[in-house]
């Protein structure tokens, strides 16, 4: 079990970062030969990226719905953007599976958002959490003092209202 924070925490990191938000939906649910394998595709990924260091992936937090939702923080644009089409790496293939095999077809939808975060273009609070989010992405620290409210988050962290 992850250990709790008992107290109100916060996120800083110290420089610009990326959000991107990635998930799918299962149009037919009866067709699992078509979107079981999208889901499955995810985990390598992840396991790659995290066992790479110089890869900029920060951390990953899945959400459970229809849609399916993960939320990958990274350490740039360039990162993202060179992890999505190396050919070497697991998500080229993936992709190149996903339009063959599926395609157009409705049986599965695909979907990202990517958000580009200046340096202090953000605030975050986690009360009562294990490390989470931005958190497992940057540094993990008391919310309180000058990190104690979401304005003074904001402004501590180099954005003034």
């Amino acid at each position: 079990m992850k250990e709790i924070a008992s107290r109100r925490m916060t996120a800083h990191l110290n420089d610009e970062f990326v959000v991107f938000l990635i998930g799918f939906r299962i149009n037919r649910f009866l067709r699992v030969h078509k979107w079981l394998p999208v889901f499955r595709a995810m985990r390598p990924m992840i396991d790659e990226l995290t066992a790479d260091p110089d890869s900029g992936f920060l951390s990953a937090e899945l959400g459970w719905g229809n849609p399916l939702i993960m939320v990958q923080y990274w350490r740039s644009l360039e990162d993202l953007i060179r992890y999505a089409v190396d050919k070497d790496a697991a998500h080229r293939p993936a992709w190149s599976r996903f339009n063959r095999e599926i395609g157009v077809g409705g049986e599965v939808g695909i979907w990202h958002e990517t958000y580009l975060v200046r340096n202090g273009g953000y605030e975050s609070v986690y009360n009562n959490m294990p490390r989470f989010g931005l958190a497992r992405a940057g540094e993990y620290i008391p919310a309180e003092g000058r990190w104690g409210n979401a304005l003074s988050r904001i402004e501590v962290n180099g954005c003034p209202s």
